[in-house]
């Protein structure tokens, strides 16, 4: 997944004053190695650039019960600075910003300083001579290896591996996309295919207005690799998993559908608005599409009530 913060930035050739003063966190892609972290830490600490936490971009932009949890965390650690580390085509790419401190991360046209080059050393090496030859050297103490295993709890509540039956009389939130060809869609599936009580409501209305409002859950979703939303919603993964099997409904009989586990996947839930308790469904339903897995929960959740 891509980061939503580069294209924010207006890019230029200047280091970041007190970026040698002050915390950073690494947002990275997936395809980076674990070696190649360990390259770029090993740099950063010789450099004096105090990167204190690490996050794969996919799990940083999962979902709106996600991101807020991650620009917490950055607020909590006191991070300043974020640094986001791609790669484009054949090129390595490393981007420094300030962490504006809220869940956007930056500022529409706030500066952004871009390293880039076809050799990981090299581009580390084009860092460490602007950043020393710029401004002195106040970070001390810094990590030698990337930090990256950092529990994110998304679920306030109790988790539980089956659906809410209260919807058959509690009213449900369903947000939109601000898509207009998604919400479309989105909007004809439900009239069609789900059978309670729902509303169509903005996606940025808090719990607390959503409740004034009458509605009792919201639909929630995560969007990430499949072993990224697995950790998030505490189903049990071992490392060596290459592929997740999926429940489906693609002839609206039940199929099992095989999915790499690093494919981006969309997994939905239901979510009690006042407790936070977290309702999953009674199997792994997620797909590729939203729509698919949107399709693949409702299903199972009326199957579940026997309800054609």
């Amino acid at each position: 997944m891509e980061s939503t913060i580069a294209s924010k930035l207006q890019l230029t050739n200047t280091v970041p004053e007190d970026l040698l003063a002050k915390r950073t966190c690494v947002f990275y892609a997936s395809t980076f190695s674990n070696d190649e972290l360990d390259i770029i830490q090993g740099s950063f600490q010789r450099t004096g650039i105090d990167a204190v936490a690490y996050f794969k971009t996919a799990l940083v932009f999962a979902g709106a019960d996600v991101t807020p949890k991650i620009a917490d965390f950055l607020t909590k650690r006191e991070i300043d600075f974020i640094v986001l580390v791609s790669k484009k085509g054949d090129s390595y790419s490393f981007i420094f910003t300030a962490f504006n401190g809220t869940v956007a991360f930056a500022n529409n046209g706030q500066p952004g300083w871009e390293v880039q080059s076809t050799d990981l050393k090299e581009a580390l090496q084009i860092i460490y001579r602007s950043t020393v030859n710029s401004q002195p050297i106040k970070n001390l103490l810094i990590n030698s290896y990337p930090e990256k295993d950092f529990p994110i709890n998304i679920i306030e509540g109790r988790r539980s591996d089956f659906f809410a039956i209260d919807l058959k009389v509690d009213k449900l939130a369903v947000p939109w996309f601000k898509n207009a060809a998604a919400d479309t869609l989105l909007a004809h599936f439900f009239k069609e295919n789900y059978p309670f009580a729902y509303g169509m409501t903005a996606p940025d209305i808090d719990a607390k207005e959503l409740r004034n409002n009458g509605f009792h859950y919201v639909l929630a979703y995560v969007h990430t690799e499949g072993l990224i939303a697995r950790d998030l919603l505490g189903y049990q993964n071992t490392s060596k998993e290459s592929a997740i099997t999926s429940v489906t409904y693609p002839n609206e009989s039940l199929q099992l559908k095989t999915i790499p586990s690093e494919a981006i996947i969309y997994k939905f839930y239901f979510k009690h608005l006042v407790s936070g308790n977290v309702f999953l469904g009674t199997k792994w339903d997620a797909d590729t599409t939203w729509l698919e897995a949107l399709r693949n929960h409702v299903k199972g959740f009326k199957a579940e009530l026997k309800i054609p």
